[in-house]
C-alpha cells in the first residue's frame, strides 16, 4: 500500500509541480472550449446541409453524409497528424500562406491550432449526427404549421425546428463535449504541452506518476459535474415526456 501511495500520491512531487500541471490543464481547457464551440457550429452546419430538401440539394446532402461518415470513421489522432503534417508541408512549399499553414494566432503556437482544427473536423461530424437526431425528433407537423404561416424553409428551420431540436439534444452534446475534452490529450503527440504531457514530463524526470494523478484529478473536477448535469437534463426530459404521455392518455 505504501508503494502505491508513494508512486501515485507523492505530495511532495504534486506540490512541487502543481503549477506546471495546472498550466497544462489551462491549455486543455482552452482547447476544449474553443474546439467545442467550433465543433458545435460546424456540426449544426453539417446537419442542416444534410436535411436540405429537394433534388437540387442532393449533391450537397451526399457530400455532407460522406464527410460525416468519413470523419466518424477516422481516429482523431490520424486526423491530427494529417492536419499538422499537411498544413505545415503546404506552407513550406508555398502552396498556402504561412499564416494559414503555420498558424500562430492570438499568441498560441501552431500545434494548438492544429489541435483545434482536428477537434473541429472530427467532433463536428459526431455532433452533426446528434443534431440530426434532434431535428428528426421534432414532429413533422411543426414544419407544416410553420410553412402554413408563410415561413420559408429556412425561416421554419431557424425559428421553429432548430430551437426545439437543440433543446432535445443538450445531454448527448454534453456527453460529446466530455469525450472531446479527454481527446485533447492527443495534441501532445505533435509537441503541445497540455495537462497529460506536463504530467508525463514530470514522470520522465522523477519516474513517479503523482503528477499524472494530479492531471487525472483535474479532469475529474470538470467531467464529473458535467456528467451530473447530463443526468439531470435526461431526468428532466423523461419527466416532461411522462407528464405529456399521462396528459395525452387522460
Amino acid at each position: 500500500m505504501d508503494v502505491i501511495i508513494q508512486q501515485y500520491f507523492d505530495l511532495t512531487i504534486i506540490s512541487e509541480n502543481f503549477g506546471l500541471v495546472l498550466k497544462g490543464f489551462w491549455e486543455t481547457i482552452q482547447l476544449s472550449i474553443i474546439g467545442g464551440v467550433l465543433s458545435l457550429i460546424w456540426g449544426l452546419v453539417l446537419a442542416l446541409v444534410r436535411q436540405l430538401p429537394g433534388r437540387a440539394a442532393k449533391p450537397l446532402r451526399g457530400l455532407a453524409i460522406a464527410y460525416i461518415d468519413a470523419f466518424r470513421g477516422i481516429p482523431m489522432l490520424l486526423v491530427l497528424l494529417l492536419v499538422s503534417g499537411g498544413l505545415g508541408a503546404f506552407a513550406a512549399d508555398g502552396a498556402i500562406p504561412q499564416w494559414l499553414g503555420i498558424p500562430r494566432w492570438f499568441g498560441k503556437p501552431d500545434p494548438f491550432w492544429y489541435g483545434i482544427i482536428a477537434i473541429t473536423l472530427t467532433y463536428g461530424a459526431y455532433m452533426a449526427e446528434v443534431y440530426r437526431a434532434g431535428i428528426e425528433a421534432v414532429p413533422r407537423g411543426q414544419m407544416e404549421a410553420a410553412r402554413s404561416l408563410g415561413m420559408s424553409y429556412g425561416q421554419s428551420m431557424r425559428h421553429v425546428i432548430v430551437p426545439q431540436a437543440v433543446r432535445k439534444v443538450i445531454p448527448p452534446l454534453l456527453n460529446d463535449f466530455i469525450a472531446l475534452m479527454k481527446d485533447t490529450s492527443l495534441v501532445s503527440v505533435i509537441g503541445f504541452i497540455e495537462v497529460v504531457q506536463a504530467g508525463q514530463d514530470v514522470y520522465q524526470t522523477t519516474f513517479n506518476s503523482s503528477a499524472l494523478t494530479l492531471g487525472a484529478l483535474l479532469f475529474l473536477l470538470v467531467t464529473i459535474p458535467l456528467a451530473r448535469i447530463v443526468d439531470k437534463r435526461i431526468a428532466g426530459q423523461q419527466e416532461r415526456y411522462s407528464r405529456g404521455t399521462a396528459g395525452a392518455s387522460a
